[in-house]
C-alpha cells in the first residue's frame, strides 16, 4: 500500500459519505413530493429549485476535491498532520453536504426556505476550504507556478465571489441564477476543458 492509498482511504470514505448525505436527503425529499402526488392531495410540499441545485453544486464540488487529491497522489506522504488535515478537510466536507437537505422535509412546505436557513453556512464551508486547499498547495514548491498563474488565480476569485454573491444575495432568482453559473462552471471545466 503507498502512502497516498493509506490517506485516500479515510479521504475517499468521508467524501463518500457526503455523497451518501447528498443522495438520502434528495431521496427522502423526493419521496415525500411523490406521497402527496400519489394520495391526489394538494401540494403540501415542494422540493423547489434552490436545494436541488445547491445539491448539485455541492456534489461537483466534492468532485472537484477527489480530482484536487488524486492530482496531489505523488507528493502526499503519511505523518500524523496530514491525516489530521484530511480528517477535518473531509469532515467539513461532509457537514456541508450534510446541511444541504433537512433530516425532516416535510417540516417545510417548500424546500427553497430551508435552501435561505442554510445556504451561509454551506457556501461559508466551502470557502473555507478553498482557502484551507490553497493555503497547502501553496506549501508545496513544485505547484507555486500553476496555482499562482493568472488563470488558476483568476478562477479561484470568480468561484469565491460567486459563493460569496449567494451568501449577500437573498432573492431566489439571483440564487438560480448564482448556482446555475457555479455548476456551469464546474461542467465546463470538467467536460469541456
Amino acid at each position: 500500500m503507498t502512502e497516498f492509498e493509506f490517506v485516500f482511504i479515510l479521504y475517499a470514505l468521508v467524501l463518500g459519505l457526503s455523497l451518501v448525505a447528498l443522495l438520502s436527503g434528495l431521496g427522502r425529499a423526493l419521496e415525500l413530493e411523490f406521497a402527496f402526488d400519489a394520495a391526489g392531495e394538494e401540494a403540501k410540499f415542494s422540493i423547489g429549485w434552490l436545494t436541488p441545485l445547491l445539491a448539485i453544486f455541492v456534489m461537483l464540488d466534492l468532485m472537484s476535491f477527489w480530482i484536487f487529491a488524486w492530482t496531489l497522489r505523488d507528493l502526499i506522504s503519511v505523518t500524523p498532520a496530514t491525516l489530521i488535515g484530511v480528517m477535518a478537510f473531509s469532515s467539513a466536507y461532509y457537514l456541508a453536504a450534510r446541511l444541504v437537505f433537512p433530516e425532516r422535509p416535510e417540516s417545510f412546505a417548500n424546500l427553497d426556505t430551508h435552501y435561505f436557513r442554510i445556504s451561509r453556512t454551506v457556501f461559508g464551508i466551502l470557502i473555507a476550504l478553498v482557502f484551507v486547499q490553497w493555503a497547502y498547495l501553496l506549501t508545496m514548491s513544485e505547484l507555486t507556478a500553476v496555482l499562482l498563474s493568472p488563470l488558476s488565480v483568476g478562477m479561484t476569485v470568480l468561484f469565491v465571489g460567486l459563493m460569496g454573491a449567494a451568501m449577500i444575495f437573498r432573492r431566489r432568482a439571483v440564487q438560480a441564477t448564482i448556482l446555475s453559473v457555479l455548476i456551469a462552471r464546474y461542467l465546463v471545466l470538467y467536460l469541456i476543458v
